[in-house]
């Protein structure tokens, strides 16, 4: 048993909020935070993980009114179907709470006391915009006009999608509510601030304390040299939360209350279990305290935070780990690619340790983004899963069951390569500690690789064939499979389910409280298959699924008037910086030819200005190939490469028309030039 005392430790995860359902970006954060639980606890530490839904604010109220139910039952269903998204990816929670509770009532109104009795809440006089059909004071999303700058209409309050300029509500042009349509007012409303300048010297000191990533410390002290402001923590009725004490119609703003609901979420958990809230939440507490966030949130976990909980009397957190955000195929996720990926669509064509494990290969210590390529995503999979790990056991195990009854031999043929495992084990425990979960998974798989390396060189297929070497057949195999259990030890964090079949395979504990000791004369249970390959065509389903599903939900309705049943939905709609992303240029068509095997495909070469470039285009029905050679067209010049089943398109063709026959491409004496950019 390890000499280490016991370890007592409360971890969180960000709130998700709870207007809509969970994509794979929360699943990033909650299954981080869930292997760095399970790890914890494997290792003999008492670690409790809670989180709750984020229930409160004018999103919430918004969303209940447009389904035509309460604020209430929205966030009753929703938080049903987090939890449900949650527990089928292993995401283990030792409580899951809601904001929206009696429990976050209560601290969320006794931290407030606190502040306001030690002088940190002011108040002063705002002025707002007012939805005068809605009756509501509007958050700055809320307002939507011309861009001040570069003239482009439709923009938030805040800032330009196509200029990128930033700017305060009362400076756009023509200004209007994106809830109701109506020019805002303005108005005056009493506020209340929380007095965040006063915390400057200890906020100091906390961020360079030693809990804080370097990248996510940096950034908080730029917000430190700017000069820190007053927080807004009140909203004026009507909103969807807990209304300030003493002060009728004026509501905590969500920011306030949602972090308390770490609080509330365990204060649930104590009053369940018997636990003592204090000996966690007490300034100079024996325990640990961590939130796993997104780094689009540390201001208010780096800063506001730490100096409520300090004027509130309770602990700050050990340590707060931000982790960056999730892209998929190299770029933000995108509904209209269907790569905006929700839980539910997942699992609805894949095994949720596949995510798990492709998200460990991928996570650091840092805050830098990952990627989720789809088709490395397979292939690591396969070749780390079910080539390398799975493949021991299913590799060994049937000389021990044929050759020895199922009976592992009583020796270890290889002591230092048993070793060598063992060994490896402290340094994979200091890699799932710091978060470091790509080193862990490589040293993990390189020990696979040198058992898969140890099997292939004894060739036990070859024992099985001469007589006299049955025990060193069964010898080489045990340790094998001793191997195999290791791996599995070291994976469970990652892999619970795939682990629980290994535990039953190997009638064998994965206990990693102390180092490993080989299993000898023990008997295994048969092998039974525990995780299948993943195929490429399930993520290519998935990802239509998903595009689908968000198009039906996004699409206009198509007007009825003469004719409409020939006209196609528009499809979901995309923003401005999306496509200004296309560098269309001017093409000309230096060759064709049909491509053999395909009914729609023609293979051309393009000129693209002193570039020549081959692009298979689905437009046989309507050109034949020699009918193409000389004529111009418009292709998307930008498009990454893309490898299909007859071969490599470098780009895309652009052409209109209701399909089949009446595709229109340029005509040569257009007077475009090859390579001209189409603007």
């Amino acid at each position: 048993m390890s000499n280490n005392p016991t370890r007592h430790i409360l971890v969180t995860s960000a709130l998700p909020y709870a207007n809509g359902s969970l994509h794979l970006g929360h699943l990033l954060e909650a299954i981080q935070t869930d292997i760095w639980v399970r790890f914890q606890n494997q290792r003999g530490n008492h670690c409790i993980y809670v989180c709750a839904d984020d229930a409160h604010g004018t999103a919430i109220m918004l969303k209940a009114e447009e389904a035509g139910i309460s604020p209430e039952r929205l966030i009753d269903q929703v938080r049903g179907e987090h939890q449900r998204d949650y527990a089928d990816f292993l995401v283990h929670f030792d409580n899951f709470h809601s904001t929206h509770s009696p429990e976050n009532r209560h601290y969320s109104e006794l931290i407030y006391r606190r502040l306001r009795d030690n002088g940190h809440i002011v108040q002063r006089d705002i002025e707002q915009l007012f939805d005068p059909e809605k009756q509501l004071f509007l958050a700055d999303r809320y307002i939507k006009g011309t861009c001040p700058r570069c003239k482009t209409p439709d923009q938030y309050g805040d800032n330009c999608e196509a200029c990128g300029a930033t700017y305060s509500p009362d400076e756009l042009i023509d200004p209007r509510s994106a809830l109701s349509g109506a020019t805002p007012q303005s108005k005056t409303s009493e506020h209340y601030f929380f007095d965040l300048p006063a915390f400057g010297e200890l906020l100091h000191q906390w961020i360079h304390s030693g809990g804080l990533q370097s990248q996510v410390a940096n950034k908080l002290d730029e917000w430190l040299d700017s000069g820190l402001q007053q927080w807004d923590i009140s909203r004026d009725g009507p909103y969807f939360g807990f209304e300030i004490p003493e002060a009728p119609g004026k509501y905590f703003y969500v920011w306030l209350d949602a972090p308390i609901g770490y609080m509330a979420s365990f204060r649930n958990y104590c009053d369940q279990c018997g636990l003592d809230f204090e000996r966690y939440w007490a300034p100079g507490a024996d325990t640990e305290l961590y939130h796993f966030i997104g780094k689009d949130i540390i201001n208010f976990h780096g800063l506001f935070w730490p100096a409520m909980l300090d004027s509130a009397g309770f602990r700050k957190p050990s340590a707060i780990y931000a982790h960056g955000f999730l892209t998929v195929n190299g770029t933000k996720m995108s509904k209209s690619r269907g790569t905006f990926i929700t839980a539910r669509t997942y699992l609805e064509h894949s095994d949720p340790e596949y995510l798990r494990y492709y998200f460990a290969a991928k996570l650091t210590g840092s805050v830098d983004d990952i990627d989720l390529n789809l088709e490395d995503f397979a292939q690591r999979v396969n070749s780390d899963l079910v080539g390398k790990v799975i493949n021991i056991a299913s590799r060994s195990a049937r000389f021990i069951s044929k050759g020895n009854d199922g009976v592992l031999s009583d020796e270890l043929a290889d002591s230092k390569l048993w070793q060598q495992a063992v060994d490896a084990g402290e340094t994979i425990a200091g890699h799932y500690q710091q978060r470091e979960y790509a080193k862990a998974m490589r040293e993990i798989m390189a020990l696979a690789d040198a058992t898969n390396e140890y099997f292939d060189a004894r060739q036990p297929w070859a024992m099985a064939k001469q007589p006299g070497r049955e025990q060193e057949l069964i010898a080489v195999c045990s340790l094998c499979i001793n191997l195999f259990r290791v791996l599995m030890i070291y994976l469970q964090p990652v892999l619970p389910r795939t682990a629980g079949k290994a535990a039953e395979f190997l009638n064998a504990d994965l206990d990693w409280s102390q180092p490993p000791q080989p299993l000898l004369q023990h008997r295994i249970n048969p092998f039974k298959p525990m995780m299948k390959r993943l195929e490429p065509a399930s993520l290519e389903k998935m990802v239509a699924s998903q595009r689908q599903a968000l198009e039906s939900r996004t699409a206009p309705a198509v007007s009825k008037h003469p004719g409409a049943e020939n006209h196609e939905p528009i499809a979901a709609e995309i923003e401005f910086p999306d496509f200004a992303k296309l560098d269309l240029r001017v093409a000309k068509i230096l060759a064709a030819e049909e491509v053999e095997g395909a009914d729609k495909l023609l293979r051309l070469t393009l000129d693209l200005g002193g570039e020549s470039r081959q692009v298979l285009a689905g437009i046989k029905a309507a050109y034949g190939a020699t009918d193409l050679v000389g004529k111009l067209t418009v292709m998307v010049a930008n498009l990454k490469p893309r490898k299909m089943r007859f071969g490599m398109s470098e780009g895309m063709v652009l052409a209109a028309g209701p399909g089949g026959k009446d595709i229109w491409l340029l005509s040569p004496d257009s007077g475009a030039k090859p390579g001209m950019r189409v603007k």
